[in-house]
């Protein structure tokens, strides 16, 4: 098997959709992509941002639960998710952040300068710099990678390294560090320390990570691959913009494998990317009825 060469997406639960919206597209300048439904649960939102370039490797989502229960952050999930910025722009994200009341910290925990901050439904996220790209505009150029919380961190390294072919890069006292092979050289974080309580799902925690392959038939050969070691991986879904497929690895993290295509442009083209709600065939007969559920998107 290939190795993972990169993140294709990461899924969290927020609240209300047009905070949301404003966060991400007002504040850190991503492109909305999609406005569509969570297929398992219509009746709420599923939205997708990414660069200006809908980049894969740059593609974040959100379930909006806007009046839902706020969630634990805890083993089993993705804790923080880092983007990663041009070089030399971190002081100036710092000061701009503060300027729209946004907490921050200045840490090292991605072994280089990271801007931590939440977003405004308590996601943690973080900021670090490219080494290579530099650019004047205030813009995210993807993810810079995440950190995971496990029951076993052990078995998630194992996972990581020897069955999805990630490469260890570092240990240090508090975390294992292990980056993709591909050229976006994304940045995953093991804690090593098991965390008191496990996620509860709600506002303000990571869902998923999917990892990103080529082709259908490198999704099936994957499907296959991961079953014959032991996990169990669900039938293959079919997401409208890319095939998908889950597990759990033995730290309780959510896993998917989601393939780089169809992509998002076939259903609304570029430049109207994200203007109208988008439904799938099998709940297109229903867009009434979901228009008249679903909260209303002003902004």
């Amino acid at each position: 098997m290939e190795a993972i060469q990169h993140i294709h997406h990461i899924s969290a639960i927020v609240g209300n959709p047009e905070e949301n919206i404003k966060f991400y597209r007002d504040i850190l300048n991503l492109k909305l992509i999609k406005k569509t439904v969570n297929y398992d649960d219509p009746s709420t939102y599923h939205l997708y941002f990414a660069n200006n370039s809908v980049d894969n490797g740059t593609i974040i989502t959100f379930f909006n639960w806007p009046n839902t229960h706020k969630g634990r952050i805890g083993n089993g999930q993705v804790e923080r998710i880092a983007f990663r910025v041009p070089k030399g722009s971190l002081d100036e994200w710092a000061q701009y952040l503060e300027a729209h009341q946004i907490e921050i910290m200045i840490t090292q925990l991605f072994e280089s300068k990271t801007l931590e901050f939440e977003d405004i439904h308590g996601l943690p996220l973080a900021l670090v710099e490219d080494d290579k790209v530099q650019s004047d505009q205030q813009s995210i150029i993807g993810f810079h990678g995440v950190t995971l919380l496990s029951l076993n961190p052990q078995e998630t390294v194992k996972t990581l390294t020897t069955d999805m072919g990630l490469v260890k890069t570092s240990e240090d006292e508090g975390y294992i560090h292990i980056e993709t092979q591909g050229e976006w050289r994304h940045h995953v974080i093991v804690k090593k320390q098991i965390a008191d309580t496990n996620v509860r799902w709600g506002v303000g925690v990571v869902h998923h990570i999917a990892w990103s392959v080529p082709t259908n038939q490198a999704h099936l050969d994957w499907q296959a691959y991961m079953s014959n070691k032991g996990y169990h991986v669900t039938e293959v879904k079919d997401r409208s913009y890319f095939n998908a497929i889950y597990m759990k690895e033995h730290g309780g993290i959510i896993f998917e494998f989601a393939t780089e295509g169809p992509g998002f442009t076939i259903d609304e083209p570029f430049d109207q990317l994200g203007h109208q709600l988008a439904l799938p065939p099998q709940y297109e007969d229903r867009r009434d009825e979901l228009l008249r559920l679903l909260p209303q998107i002003r902004v």
